[in-house]
């Protein structure tokens, strides 16, 4: 049976719809081109003070008035903003006071308030209803002219196209070109306008669909550029002697050409035509900037092409084309940065997100930073995208999203405007307009998702999933240990919305046997913090753990633990891996025992729904091996990995996967054109809810499946199809795949799963099987199960319910914590022990003085025991902080092995005393602070 390994064609699923062209501005606003790098990782860079250049605009809606429809057209001057479409009226932000004002399909407000101004115009026809679907501004600010389909504007008859004078808000009744039909877009220079739309004829002669008239009577102008189908878009090249069309039609003057050309300003002879755009697709906006010019483009159907292209004014050759799906409405080049409003939900053709979710706009670069790429599919890929993405939704009338963009300055400002169909912006009710600024930056970014793990001795690594934030890429993180509030180290990393690799950091002062909490936040250029996250907790082992470390030292790019504690991120364990996992619809987490010794956890799986995935798109090479354990006694089978070209949806190509058949027999699979498999025997089968090992490799040798040591068959294979994809474990396609099971979906438990960029060998399996067996450190921690403080100022007084605890040498304090601790497991002994405690929130609850660790030889009790009943104390110090620094924190010292081996098993009391006059306040067992109460951390070890 055949394999889908090649990404399918997707139909846009973007609808025809009406069009709004928009302009660049040639106004440099200076910005450095930061980190110029095009690939997304971990850097090293010094902070800014605003959003990531060369993104211009933050991604923060700024209050604006709204329409009651649909907005097509817009257009600036002097501070000023034109909108134009189907509407009534334009009402105040929601949440604001204020009337709602009567628009008739036009409005003109402030740039920097967003405010109406106090003109008014109307656009109206007798029959029907009319619509302004094009604005455009004369190059001296003057003159506002107007497209669409109407008759009159304030009552002075015009034919679908006007001109107002800027100064009075009024319509210049000298200029009344006659369009019979909708005119869609217009150009300007100093003396023409160039009009595209629907029309056969212009004043009674001849032009179909694009036509020239004087910028200041109207009259026809010779210019003759007639196509067969609408036109959409229209754009002059900066020096004038050309004009960019764009719209629906297949011919221009008899010449084949479809949806673009080039003709000439004068007389509109073809000067280039192109022939490489498909016929179920339209160009639907042209802008240009100094050195290029731009297109904005539609379709609907299978091989759709909905994206952009670049091109190049000195020959008007293409330089490269963004193949992503969603229908793309305006382009706006701006300062070496191409802003586009459409509703891109796939952008796997250019190596970027993959079909889910859309994104209604996009910033990317205009050019590339070095030299182009090599083409794919006969076509440059277009450069990267950057970290700017207000949302939208796709709102009212035909579901478009945004429509129209602009920008404008006030104040030495710069605002950057988009209206069209939207009826909410950033989650927020707003309809129809909406605008960002360059300055003002407010949005922090998404909290980091935090894990920690250390696997010898001395080590933390320190792990987090990249947030995400909509106009900054580069983000500082920093990393506070154990509660203290002084960060430990500060790292940079870049992310986008749909590309957060893992960034990381290695704590080399952690002490082998203690414990540790770190939590992370995020910060952008502007200054804006996330929120702290959750505490991500370690013990530190007293010797190195086999098994990971072998997997590490084996060169996994690849490693998920499934030790997390917290949802949906799964951290890469491997020694310089960023490829995290996300976890999809909450598989259980934290589930004992792994399939290792020690305290290593898994994840479990329901079989239907959940599975974990990458969301760092790479292309696996010839040689790869995947590894993974399992536990089930499922009979519906199930991938437990394998790779694919989505993320959260079904993957259109999926091969080098491992997965299990109904019975319980194991399949490795990879595509080279048809799948080649290779499948335990009849009887070899593993659902026996036990766990177990597989590995399946590929390299110069072909393919070999093992599991729990033993290799399970071999076969040839070569060329292996390439693509770019995802890895995926717990599910994902196996549509096609022989011996298919019920489920694509794993029911049972994963565990310890591991990528290499290269074919394991069968000696190296194996020893990675039988290091799973070897004995490890286990980690017993044990809280107080009572404590105390005594004060020699209130001699009388017991203190076993106060949420914190005192110790001091002078008017003395001293602290009692009583611990039961467990015996060693059988075969093992105590190698580590640490006491950890919490300083509380008091000012100056830190001490400069030495805090002692000593035993309690007498009795006592946190209901009774008072100063004047205070228990006697052991001589022999068992550890010792040698100071506390202010802060909440958590604190930790290592404690004698040999003096608590042989009280293990028992109930055991320890005492914090001091000698010096700087008092130490903690948290007791009784406080509902995190990580409050006292802890004892054991590790227990072979002999």
């Amino acid at each position: 049976m055949a394999v889908r390994i090649v990404p399918a064609i997707k139909p846009g699923n973007c609808p025809g719809g009406l069009m709004r062209r928009s302009r660049g501005l040639t106004a440099a606003l200076v910005l450095s081109l930061a980190g110029a790098g095009t690939g997304i990782g971990l850097v090293l860079m010094p902070e800014a003070s605003a959003i990531t250049p060369p993104v211009a605009f933050t991604a923060d809606e700024l209050p604006t008035w709204q329409p009651n429809g649909i907005v097509f057209a817009m257009a600036e001057a002097n501070g000023t903003v034109f909108a134009g479409g189907t509407f009534s009226a334009v009402r105040p932000p929601d949440g604001t006071s204020g009337a709602e004002q009567e628009a008739v399909n036009f409005v003109a407000l402030d740039a920097a308030t967003g405010n109406p101004t106090s003109c008014k115009l109307a656009f109206t026809i007798g029959d029907g209803s009319a619509t302004v679907r094009a604005l455009e501004v004369s190059k001296d600010k003057k003159t506002l002219y107007a497209g669409g389909y109407f008759g009159a504007v304030n009552g002075t008859p015009v034919s679908s196209v006007a001109a107002i004078d800027i100064a009075t808000c009024t319509p210049k009744a000298a200029f009344h070109p006659g369009f019979p039909a909708t005119v869609r877009a217009l150009a300007v220079t100093d003396d023409t306008v160039y009009a595209a739309g629907d029309f056969g004829t212009v004043e009674g002669q001849t032009r179909e669909r694009f036509a020239a008239v004087d910028a200041g009577s109207g009259a026809l102008k010779p210019f003759t550029a007639n196509a067969d189908e609408p036109g959409r878009a229209v754009e002059v090249t900066p020096d004038g002697k050309n004009v960019l069309l764009g719209g629906d039609f297949f011919d221009i003057n008899g010449k084949s050409t479809h949806a673009l050309a080039v003709v000439n300003a004068t007389t509109g002879a073809v000067t280039k035509t192109y022939s490489n755009i498909p016929s179920n697709s339209v160009v639907k906006d042209i802008a240009t900037d100094s050195t290029g010019f731009y297109t904005g483009n539609e379709g609907s159907g299978g091989g759709v092409f909905d994206g952009r292209i670049g091109l190049n004014l000195s020959d008007f050759s293409e330089k490269w084309r963004d193949r992503c799906l969603g229908a793309t409405q305006a382009v706006l080049p701006y300062d070496g940065v191409l802003y586009s409003a459409s509703h891109a939900h796939d952008c796997s053709l250019e190596g970027q997100f993959p079909d889910g979710k859309r994104n209604f706009f996009n910033a990317q670069l205009t050019n590339y930073e070095g030299a182009a790429p090599a083409p794919v599919d006969g076509f440059v890929r277009s450069p990267r995208k950057l970290g700017w993405h207000p949302t939208a939704n796709d709102g009212i009338g035909e579901g478009i999203g945004p429509r129209t963009l602009t920008i404008a300055e006030k104040n030495d400002v710069k605002y950057l405007w988009s209206g069209g169909e939207f009826t909410a912006i950033n989650g927020k009710p707003q309809q129809g307009l909406t605008r960002f600024a360059s300055t003002g930056d407010v949005g922090a970014p998404t909290t980091p998702v935090a894990s920690a793990g250390s696997v010898k001795p001395d080590e933390v690594q320190v792990r987090w999933r990249t947030s995400y934030d909509a106009d900054d890429s580069k983000l500082t993180y920093r990393i506070y240990r154990n509660g203290s509030s002084s960060p430990i180290a500060t790292v940079a990393a870049e992310s986008l919305e749909w590309q957060r690799p893992q960034a990381s950091w290695t704590d080399t002062t952690a002490k082998a046997g203690q414990s540790y909490t770190y939590r992370v936040t995020a910060t952008d250029a502007a200054g804006n913090t996330s929120a702290l996250s959750a505490n991500a907790a370690v013990t530190v082992p007293s010797s190195v753990q086999s098994y990971p470390e072998q997997v590490r030292a084996d060169g996994a790019s690849l490693y998920w633990r499934y030790d997390d504690t917290v949802s949906p991120y799964v951290a890469d364990s491997s020694v310089s891996g960023n490829t995290s996992g996300v976890q999809l619809n909450a598989p259980a987490l934290r589930q004992t025992p792994g399939a290792i010794s020690g305290a290593s956890t898994a994840m479990g799986f329901n079989g239907t729904s959940q599975q974990v995935y990458s969301d760092h798109r790479q292309t696996v090479g010839n040689t790869f091996s995947v590894e993974t354990w399992f536990k089930t006694n499922t009979t519906r089978g199930g991938k437990l990995i394998g790779f694919g070209n989505n993320t959260d949806r079904n993957s259109g190509s999926y091969d080098k996967q491992i997965y299990m058949t109904n019975t319980g027999r194991l399949v490795f699979g990879v595509s080279n054109g048809s799948a080649r498999t290779i499948t335990t025997g009849l009887f070899d089968t593993y659902n026996d809810n036990k766990w177990h090992h597989v590995v399946g490799t590929l390299g110069a040798g072909g393919m070999e499946l093992i599991v729990d040591g033993q290799s399970k068959g071999t076969q040839s294979i070569s060329n292996p199809v390439s693509y770019e994809g995802f890895w995926h474990v717990g599910g994902d396609n196996l549509s096609g795949w022989p011996t298919k099971p019920t489920s694509n979906f794993f029911a049972g438990q994963i565990d310890e799963t591991a990528v290499y960029p290269k074919a394991l060998t069968a000696a190296q399996a194996k020893k990675h099987y039988d290091l799973a067996k070897a004995p490890s450190d286990t980690v017993s921690k044990v809280s107080a199960t009572e404590d105390t403080y005594v004060n020699q100022g209130a001699p009388s007084a017991a203190n076993g319910a106060s949420t914190s605890l005192a110790v001091r040498g002078t008017s003395a304090y001293q602290t009692y914590l009583r611990f039961n601790l467990p015996a060693a497991p059988a075969g093992q002994v105590l190698k580590s022990a640490s006491l950890q405690i919490k300083t509380s929130t008091q000012a100056n609850a830190g001490t400069t003085d030495k805090i002692s660790v000593v035993p309690v030889t007498g009795t006592w009790s946190g209901a009774s025991t008072t100063f004047n009943t205070k228990p006697a104390l052991g001589a022999t110090e068992l550890g010792s902080f040698a100071s506390v620094p202010d802060g909440s924190a958590i604190q930790s010292t290592p404690l004698d092995t040999a003096a608590l081996t042989p009280v293990l098993g028992t109930a055991y009391s320890l005492a914090l005393t001091s000698t010096g006059t700087d008092p130490l306040w903690i948290w007791s067992m009784e406080a509902t602070a995190a990580d409050a109460a006292p802890q004892l951390v054991l590790t227990f070890g072979p002999k």
